[in-house]
């Protein structure tokens, strides 16, 4: 028997409540939201429950949503996989602007640890419980969050390149 959206989606729902919402398939991948509260419980039930079966945590990733209201401008992504039905699921949490934070997995999925310290590098998210948050691939001395959008992507001031080389001008060379 394939593992069917309609099982996944009944399952969660009759656990979880409220909690998990906005199920939906997105390129092929069933999609759904929790809130940062009960990422830890949904992640440890998708693992555990013997139907499921979701084993391999494929990516953890965040994205930020700087024009969104205040408790929606982070999100975490969640990707998850079950090898036996050859089935991919993605879990999305919204956190807080202000004060971007979320339980590590890590405890979970070992895989995460490297995930949640790229996250925490680029984004600035914390990951409350992780062992070692620190930078994994930017400068400990850096203090910005080089994927946020909050910064223009260039220097205005930059005087040593010609745009018109780079396609950016209707003009030519």
């Amino acid at each position: 028997m394939a593992l069917e959206n309609t099982l996944i989606q009944d399952k969660l729902t009759e656990t979880f409540d409220a909690s998990v919402f906005n199920f939906q398939e997105e390129r092929d991948i069933f999609s759904l939201e929790t809130t940062a509260d009960k990422i830890t419980a949904l992640i440890l039930f998708l693992k555990n429950d013997s139907d499921l079966r979701f084993h391999f945590l494929t990516d953890l990733c965040g994205i930020h949503y700087p024009d969104n209201e205040l408790d929606r401008q982070f999100a975490i992504v969640y990707h998850m996989h079950n090898w036996y039905e050859n089935k991919r699921i993605r879990i999305k949490v919204y956190l807080n602007g202000e004060k971007p934070e979320i339980k590590t997995i890590s405890n979970i999925f070992l895989s995460s640890n490297w995930m949640e310290r790229e996250t925490y590098d680029f984004f600035g998210i914390n990951f409350i419980g992780h062992p070692q948050l620190k930078r994994i691939l930017n400068m400990d001395e850096m203090i910005s969050f080089p994927m946020r959008k909050e910064f223009p992507m260039e220097d205005s001031g930059r005087t040593d390149k010609d745009d018109r080389f780079f396609g950016r001008t209707t003009t030519n060379c």
